[in-house]
């Protein structure tokens, strides 16, 4: 090809990734998601969009609305849905003469939709619908052409059609449609109304939802429908509980406090400069993680990254503004007088497994012990709860002064789970732990040794 043809070829469409961190978000994993979409747009490797796995907690929603930013789009699952394979062809009304049908069949190689003016499916013309028309009424055998293709459309559609919403994910319809001998299948929106059609090749060959995970490594904390897309890369900085793959990706995980930390490198390695929000919410992250760098999970790496995203959100204040916004954000998560015990127990909950036992630990701070000491019989009822609805073997809430930098857990199940925990017994299911503040790095070790000692 010519330098000149060349120059003219169109560019091609960069492809749409979504990234995304774990469920349950904390401020990290949705800081990341904004950060590392900004960057992948920005050195125009794909059409990246941040999202979320889950709701937002108050922390979080106060560093976006500090920094002006709009929260990530939410994706809780990534398994194609019918919305993915739609086509949207302009359908008829019953009453247009069948050789419209057969004029619109041959332009789009499809069956041709029949719908009524107010949206509602009649029936799909196709050649064994215009096919089983004629074999019930004889005496259209030696009908004219022109009076054949005269009859209505309503007439030699086939009304039984399945309907599949939009919204649907085609693997849950995928092995009914393998027991019909249709090839053709309405796709309708939540009213029941016409959208398109899809076929039966469609769905066996839908297109994936490509994923860069941030933030985790664990295929439980994942989106859900993961199996089902295609992951591209995973950066985190937890253990690895890795996520299996079909083929090799890029796969980065660091011990440092923060993922929102291994961002911000990537920026600077990259000479990209943030705009201040996106510096900000960044910033955010490293600083929840790591407690303000009260954490023992914080290394210097983590106190040069906040060091660079503090300048670039506020400029000449950046030291001083930087202890204030970490101040007012652990203070924006750590009130919990309008906080249910259920939401305390799942907002940001994680689930691993060791051999056979599964289990989940979740993680709430407050300011001081005093605001959730009287609530400790509702919290271990909201414990005992979820352990039921997930089919856990036990779980955990690990509450954190992140004023005196200790924590209490209040856990439900076999007594075995817990007996050998190195903390005293505070009360019945729950257990002191003076300077634990990390489930990373200080809890979640302890309860993993347990299991496989």
């Amino acid at each position: 090809m010519t330098e000149v043809a060349a120059a003219h070829r169109p560019a091609p469409a960069r492809e749409c990734v979504y990234v995304v961190g774990h469920k349950n978000p904390d401020t990290d994993a949705v800081s990341s998601a904004i950060g590392y979409a900004w960057l992948l747009r920005e050195q125009g490797s794909a059409e990246a969009i941040a999202a979320r796995a889950g709701s937002l907690n108050p922390q979080t929603r106060f560093a976006l609305e500090t920094f002006g930013l709009s929260p990530p789009l939410l994706l809780e699952d990534a398994a194609p849905r019918f919305e993915s394979i739609v086509n949207r062809i302009e359908p008829l009304t019953p009453d247009t003469p069948l050789s419209a049908a057969w004029q619109l069949s041959a332009k789009t190689h499809r069956a041709a939709p029949i719908v009524e003016p107010d949206g509602t499916p009649v029936g799909l013309v196709t050649g064994q619908s215009v096919f089983n028309y004629l074999s019930q009424r004889l005496d259209m055998t030696y009908a004219v052409f022109g009076k054949l293709i005269a009859i209505p459309c309503g007439e030699a559609c086939d009304m039984d059609v399945p309907r599949f919403a939009l919204t649907d994910r085609i693997s849950d319809h995928r092995e009914r449609v393998m027991r019909t001998q249709r090839d053709d299948f309405w796709v309708v929106d939540g009213n029941g109304k016409y959208v398109g059609i899809c076929t039966r090749a469609d769905m066996l060959r839908p297109p994936r939802m490509k994923l860069v995970l941030v933030d985790h490594n664990e295929p439980a904390q994942a989106v859900n429908g993961l199996l089902e897309a295609d992951l591209l890369e995973v950066l985190d900085h937890h253990r690895l509980g890795t996520i299996n793959t079909t083929v090799p990706i890029s796969f980065h995980v660091d011990a440092v406090g923060s993922c929102s930390t291994l961002i911000a490198e990537r920026l600077h390695l990259a000479q990209l400069e943030p705009p201040p929000e996106i510096a900000g919410m960044l910033l955010a992250g490293v600083l929840s993680d790591t407690l303000v760098f009260k954490s023992p999970t914080t290394t210097a790496r983590d106190h040069a990254a906040a060091r660079w995203l503090a300048e670039r959100a506020f400029g000449a204040e950046a030291e001083r503004q930087t202890q204030r916004f970490g101040e007012a954000l652990l203070r924006a998560g750590a009130d919990v007088s309008n906080r249910s015990a259920q939401d305390m127990v799942q907002a940001d909950l994680k689930l691993f497994e060791a051999g056979t036992v599964k289990f989940g630990v979740a993680q709430v701070e407050v300011t001081s012990f005093n605001t959730i000491l009287p609530r400790m019989d509702e919290i271990r009822a909201a414990l005992k709860a979820l352990q039921e609805q997930r089919g856990l073997d036990f779980v955990a809430l690990m509450i954190t002064d992140i004023v005196e930098n200790n924590s209490l857990l209040a856990g439900v199940g076999e007594a075995r789970f817990f007996e050998r925990l190195p903390f005293s017994r505070k009360a019945e299911g729950v257990w002191d732990m003076p300077g634990v503040v990390s489930r990373k790095k200080q809890l979640l070790p302890t309860l993993l040794g347990l299991l496989q000692g």
